[in-house]
């Protein structure tokens, strides 16, 4: 099982839930802005890694904080856009985005 931590909008949340439902090798925890992906990621150590669907300086700030709270922060991963610190995902659908995920995250 692939613990990932989504931080988005709650509209795209439903979406990315609704794909995992088909795929039981994932299981999506949710946080909407820094402070509660800081709280998820300070009470679960179990999460294998975070999917950034923030835009442009919003996801920049939140990889800043996030690393500067917790070193050993799981891998962030960013769709669509080249964040410092992060690893890329192409931009797509829930669908085809987990199955990325997944891929690299299972190695």
């Amino acid at each position: 099982m692939i613990t990932v931590l989504v931080v988005s909008e709650p509209a795209r949340a439903r979406d990315l839930d609704d794909a995992a439902a088909r795929m039981p090798s994932l299981e999506l925890l949710h946080a909407s802005d820094v402070e509660q992906a800081l709280d998820r990621l300070a009470r679960n150590r179990r999460i294998d890694a975070v999917l950034l669907l923030l835009e442009g300086e919003a996801a920049a700030e939140m990889v800043r904080t996030v690393f500067e709270e917790d070193p050993g922060a799981p891998p962030i991963f960013v769709a669509g856009s080249a964040v410092e610190g992060t690893r890329s995902l192409p931009r797509a659908g829930s669908t085809t985005l987990l199955e990325a995920l997944e891929r690299s995250v299972a190695g």
